[in-house]
């Protein structure tokens, strides 16, 4: 497996009241809380949060529990929390844990990310 396919990585941009966080690689055990931990500051002064996934390979069930705690602490918060670019792999384990639904999708709502 080539390197850059074992590590996550990410990048924060804010516009505004909306933060767009674009994740690299594979969200997984043992990587997954430093998105967490970087993501989760942002929902008091940000009204919507969108992670785009363009670029994410897979996602573990530690990935999973990372977004939900993500969904949670935005709701919290009163901030929008949602997914865009969903791979084929993450869709299928959100369809099959019933959590499809539950997030919003970003390309559902008119955010169009670059």
């Amino acid at each position: 497996m080539p390197e850059s396919e074992k590590v996550l990585t990410f990048e924060i941009e804010p516009d505004g009241h909306t933060a767009v966080v674009k994740c690299h690689g594979r969200l997984v055990i043992g990587i997954a809380d430093e998105l967490y931990h970087a993501v989760k500051p942002l929902f008091p002064q940000t009204k919507v949060v969108v992670i785009d996934l363009a670029d994410l390979t897979y996602v573990d069930s530690m990935g999973l529990g990372t977004l939900v705690r993500l969904y949670v602490s935005s709701r919290q918060d009163g901030c929008e929390f949602k997914l865009l670019h969903l791979g084929k792999q993450l869709r299928n384990v959100l369809r099959m844990t019933n959590l499809l639904s539950v997030f919003s999708q970003a390309e559902d709502h008119g955010v169009n990310i670059a």
